[in-house]
């Protein structure tokens, strides 16, 4: 049974206050006392409850991090960043998972702030651009009164600060090189388009067919919601029609892993059928073999400079709202290209 500090101060006789004073090394305490209670402990195994400490010292060392997808290795990466600051940092790290469910955000904020911690990185579950939602988040994060650092996704006329990526100029980009490969048929599976992220990746692809005067053609347009599946299901129904795309734009990790496992089922070539290119970049693929061009960030230092503008909140509490927004990096292997 796992003892609690009254339980040591009863079998040592003496105060919780006394117990307490020795496990925090603080006040005095007489030797013959201090080394009877250090001797409990010792047997015992006992350590102390981290967030009762930071409740009695009125501080905390813990940083809470809420992201909507812990199963999506891009949420992996930026943990991976975070995490390696915080250890720096001796620092200690919880992290709720939402599930992309505005009910389990609640839940998570809620438990935020009863563990006390000393600031927060999150994730939105969505972009509250505007409405219930965004005034409800708003709220709730007032009430925490902790520094808060938006993650990915934002919030609109935010007062907190934020790390956010390249999306609009990304898909820009990645359209536009299939375009210059000499693709006219470019197809897109789109994030959710509920999501600001998600419009401003499809914004990306129409303003880039528009600049190169490259007709939008509805038919090769698949609405996805930034899903395995849902891109899975889409490529299926239009590699299985008659009137292929020259190539597609996938708008992340996820939908590219949807996409390639559609390919394999219906015995297309990449880069020969149907050339492709990604927005992020896919270990997996690459472990497997499949060469597919992106246009990347680098996730792991997303949650570096998340976790980095965090600590210079906690050093300076009062200085203005600070937004970083993470650049992308081309990356073509062959995918892109236009068969011969």
């Amino acid at each position: 049974m796992k003892l609690t500090i009254n339980d040591i101060a009863e079998i040592c006789q003496v105060s919780k206050s006394t117990v307490s004073r020795v496990l925090n090394n603080s006040g005095y305490v007489n030797e013959k006392t201090r080394e009877k209670i250090e001797k409990v402990i010792k047997e015992n195994i006992y350590y102390p409850s981290a967030t009762a400490r930071s409740l009695s010292k009125k501080e905390s060392n813990t940083i809470g991090v809420i992201i909507p997808e812990a199963d999506n290795a891009f949420f992996g990466e930026i943990l991976k960043g975070i995490s390696e600051v915080v250890d720096e940092k001796n620092l200690t790290l919880i992290f709720c998972d939402t599930n992309n469910n505005s009910s389990k955000e609640e839940r998570a904020l809620n438990m935020i702030n009863m563990q006390g911690v000393k600031g927060l990185i999150l994730t939105p579950v969505n972009d509250h651009d505007d409405g219930e939602a965004e005034k409800k988040l708003k709220g709730k994060l007032r009430d925490l009164k902790i520094p808060t650092v938006l993650l990915d996704r934002g919030v609109k006329n935010s007062q907190w600060d934020g790390v956010f990526f390249e999306n609009y100029q990304s898909s820009y980009r990645a359209t536009e090189i299939l375009i210059k490969e000499g693709h006219k048929k470019i197809g897109i599976i789109t994030g959710d388009l509920k999501l600001k992220i998600g419009k401003d990746r499809y914004k990306g692809y129409l303003n880039a067919l528009e600049d190169y005067k490259i007709m939008m053609d509805h038919k090769y347009i698949y609405e996805g919601n930034f899903s395995v599946e849902k891109a899975y299901q889409l490529s299926k129904k239009f590699m299985s029609s008659d009137d292929l795309p020259d190539a597609v734009l996938t708008c992340n990790n996820l939908t590219t892993l949807g996409f390639i496992k559609a390919l394999k089922e219906c015995n297309l070539v990449l880069g020969k059928d149907i050339s492709a290119i990604g927005i992020d970049n896919n270990e997996v693929l690459d472990i497997l073999g499949y060469d597919f061009s992106n246009v990347a960030r680098d996730a792991v230092d997303m949650g570096r400079v998340a976790m980095r503008m965090l600590l210079e909140r906690f050093e300076n509490p009062g200085r203005q709202r600070v937004e970083y927004i993470m650049p992308f990096k081309v990356s073509l292997k062959g995918s892109e290209k236009k068969s011969p």
